[in-house]
């Protein structure tokens, strides 16, 4: 008690208290780990080895660099030993350490540690995988779970595709080996456990046409890529010409991969894709990845949905894209209710080459320019008239351009992008570029055939004015540069991602999650096109693709994991764990954005961003049984042929006694339809979920509401009470709501663990008809 008194009251005490833990952090303040090289050829024959003689010069610093503030200065600090990559050691030294340590036997140089930025098929970093807690240990890095993928084939020489590793072939498994074309059952491994292939589709469309690659072998790069982000295993030292440079792994880098190729150079045919699916099933796969879809078509005559709801009564969820067509309302496929649908969204890394002007502003902007290059010295030019930089004509009449760095800015040309003024400024043979765009489809390519950066209008200001008032303008540029954790938010919805709901089934509101999608960097033949400089083809044996292609393996790896992890749980039980644990904030814990800065709705991303570790863990779960999948297409007013292209049997279609398309789902959506009068009626819709306890035992839950604008919603009861593990409890939702516009509106309800860490979040949309479909439907 004095001690507070005295603190509380004596002003001179807590004056020098002060100073005295300002001096305490200064002197820590002061101190780095820095990165010592020495020569091992010098060590003194004293020491044993190497970690001695380090030790042993860490302590001679301490004696010949006495602390001025013995009591709070801390020591030398050694933290790692070097013998093998390089030799030396990291060490925490004062900058008077360091002077001393410089003069000492053996010391070659010494850097400031700095902060390593993961430069890798990223996504497992950013996804936040490690191998120390979470959804990778807990599935052993999805070990012995197999990853159907149905797609064009693999390139299975990649380092992707190596079984290290690897313990030995599941009992399980039936698939096969099939050798054809340049490929034979020895390309099969522990990780690789079977390669088919489906074609008789084509031949049978076309009996003349010659299949040029008659096997399960990939030619144009999207098996091979989609494979490896779903399950690759660990690949060092590889990148896309230089950009995301490090070690390339799958979502599951322990998990095997059965490929099943339907889509050759000749053709792609639903026939050929169902056999892939139905053969998959049949071989013991745990879940399918596919990057295919159809667009706007019935939903019994959707092969993917046919036959994904059968892998679905088999216990195997399929993970499938969105689609590429936003970012229009209603551009979506693969939006049946049992298959997990896929957005693409951006991750926190660029890619990028600094401009450095001739008055020292550094400046990064984007490129993929492929190739180890620079732009030194080079004179800067500003024309508004040159600046569209869309015209032969124009930029004919600068003088020397083989020595000029040209500045085009698409504002003074609205109908050009960036691209298209490469495509004149290569032919006009300017040293370099500077592009200034907003466009944010220049950040989805890969393709960046010219040396150049693309910076934003306030970058470009800058560059501006500073050529407007220099005699001289120069500039240069350096490339092959890539960033992570960036000070904006992520992640961000990609815009070409298609939006929901399915045209096919809007009675569930589509996309289910977003993944990564945009610029993702994993394994493709080395034998195809990949990019060119000046008409010559580069290639390589990784690549940086984008689309909702590359989100679908993301989530089929992570589904993988889970059914790992969880071997008890049904395709549904997964969907659910992802999407009520998904994160539908970005990194500045505001709403996730679509690229153009607009806040994304369910529409866009679904229930949010995938997060694996959350969902390894989700507490509740909204499953849902083979027969309620019946039972909601017992409600669609199929005839008994569409109902037996899902159902199989006339049996389940006179059995339709309790048909229902309210599906115990993790999302809600209701619809009212547009008036250009504005006369709204008030609509109300009810929903019944049942919600299943996978939390470790008993557990109380209440609910958090976030109701859309111009709604009310009441749940009953509000307190779930779970006495025991996969106990269910059941609830009803009452959305009441009026239209007033065209626009969607967005909420939530989140069931929150009481004294636990749980939080069960579904996210509500309502929307207009119009909003979805448009005018003329």
């Amino acid at each position: 008690m004095e001690s507070r008194i005295l603190w509380l009251y004596s002003p001179y005490l807590h004056l020098f208290s002060w100073a005295l833990s300002a001096h305490i952090f200064l002197a820590i303040a002061q101190r780095s780990t820095y990165i010592v090289h020495l020569d091992k050829t010098l060590m003194p024959n004293v020491f044993a080895d190497h970690h001695h003689w380090h030790t042993s010069t860490i302590d001679s610093i301490k004696a010949s660099v006495p602390s001025s503030v013995d009591r709070f200065h801390s020591a030398p600090k050694l933290v790692y030993s070097y013998d093998n990559v390089f030799h030396g050691f990291s060490a925490v030294l004062s900058r008077d350490e360091l002077s001393a340590l410089k003069k000492l036997p053996g010391f070659i140089s010494a850097y400031k540690d700095r902060t390593v930025e993961p430069h890798t098929t990223y996504t497992s970093d950013f996804l936040k995988l490690n191998p120390s807690s979470g959804l990778w240990p807990a599935s052993g890095l999805g070990q012995d779970v197999i990853i159907g993928v149905l797609d064009g084939g693999i390139w299975p020489e990649s380092a992707s595709f190596r079984d290290d590793g690897m313990p030995a072939i599941p009992k399980r498994w039936k698939g096969i080996c099939r050798p054809g074309s340049q490929f034979n059952t020895s390309m099969c491994n522990r990780k690789l456990i079977g390669a088919n292939y489906f074609n008789k589709g084509i031949l049978a469309n076309d009996p003349t046409v010659n299949i040029s690659m008659n096997s399960a072998r990939d030619t144009d790069g999207h098996g091979s890529h989609c494979a490896s982000i779903a399950a690759g295993n660990f690949a060092k030292g590889v990148s896309h010409f230089g950009y995301a440079a490090g070690t390339a792994r799958g979502v599951a880098p322990r998990a095997r991969l059965a490929v099943y190729k339907f889509s050759f150079d000749e053709g792609t045919f639903t026939s050929d894709l169902i056999a892939a699916m139905d053969q998959a099933v049949a071989d013991g796969v745990d879940m399918i990845s596919i990057s295919f879809g159809y667009r706007f078509i019935p939903l019994y005559e959707d092969a993917i949905s046919i036959a994904s709801f059968g892998a679905m009564m088999k216990g195997v969820l399929v993970s499938a894209s969105a689609g590429n067509r936003g970012p229009s309302a209603g551009s979506l496929g693969n939006g049946s209710p049992w298959i997990l649908c896929v957005a693409a969204g951006y991750t926190d890394r660029i890619f990028a080459g600094t401009l450095t002007l001739g008055n020292g502003l550094k400046i990064r902007g984007w490129t993929l320019f492929p190739a180890r290059a620079f732009v030194r010295d080079s004179t800067v030019i500003y024309n508004k008239t040159l600046a569209s930089c869309n015209s032969d004509e124009l930029l004919s009449q600068v003088s020397e351009p083989q020595n000029t760095i040209i500045i085009c800015d698409d504002s003074n040309s609205p109908s050009w992008d960036v691209f298209s003024q490469i495509f004149y400024v290569t032919r006009a043979s300017f040293r370099a570029g500077i592009f200034i765009s907003e466009d944010s489809g220049v950040f989805r390519d890969a393709s960046f055939p010219y040396q150049g950066v693309v910076i934003d209008k306030k970058k470009g200001k800058q560059v501006i004015n500073y050529v407007k008032n220099s005699v001289s303008p120069t500039a240069s540029i350096t490339f092959q540069e890539t960033y992570v954790d960036q000070e904006w938010p992520s992640p961000v919805l990609a815009e070409t991602s298609a939006r929901g709901p399915s045209r096919s089934y809007s009675g569930i509101a589509k996309p289910d999650i977003m993944a990564p999608g945009v610029l993702i960097l994993a394994a493709i033949p080395p034998n195809i096109f990949s990019e060119s400089i000046q008409n010559i083809a580069l290639s390589s044996d990784y690549e940086l693709k984008s689309g909702t292609s590359m989100a679908a393996p993301h989530a089929a790896g992570v589904a993988a994991m889970l059914k790992g992890a969880h071997p008890e749980w049904s395709p549904s039980a997964i969907r659910s764990a992802m999407m009520t644990t998904a994160n539908h904030l970005d990194s500045s814990q505001k709403p996730i954005r679509e690229d153009d800065n607009m806040v994304a709705t369910p529409l866009g991303i679904g229930a949010g961003h995938v997060n694996p570790n959350g969902a390894l863990d989700p507490g509740l779960v909204y499953d849902a049984t083979p027969q309620d999948y019946i039972n909601l297409i017992c409600s669609l007013n199929f005839t008994e042929e569409q109902f037996k292209t899902f159902a199989r049997s006339s049996a389940n279609y006179d059995n339709c006694s309790n048909p229902s398309a309210d599906l115990n789902y993790p999302s809600f959506i209701a619809f009212y339809s547009f008036s250009e009068e504005g006369n709204y009626t008030w609509l109300e819709q009810k929903f019944r979920r049942t919600l299943t306890n996978v939390g470790k035992g008993g557990a109380t839950y209440r609910v958090k509401i976030e109701t859309p604008k111009n709604s009310t919603i009441s749940v009953s009861p509000q307190t779930l009470v779970f006495k025991e593990k996969n106990e269910k409890q059941s609830y009803t939702l009452t959305i009441r709501y009026i239209g007033d516009d065209n626009a969607s509106k967005v909420g939530s309800i989140t069931w929150v663990e009481k004294n636990g860490s749980h939080s069960v979040r579904s996210p509500i949309v309502v929307t207009s008809t119009i909003a979805v479909w448009g005018t003329d439907d």
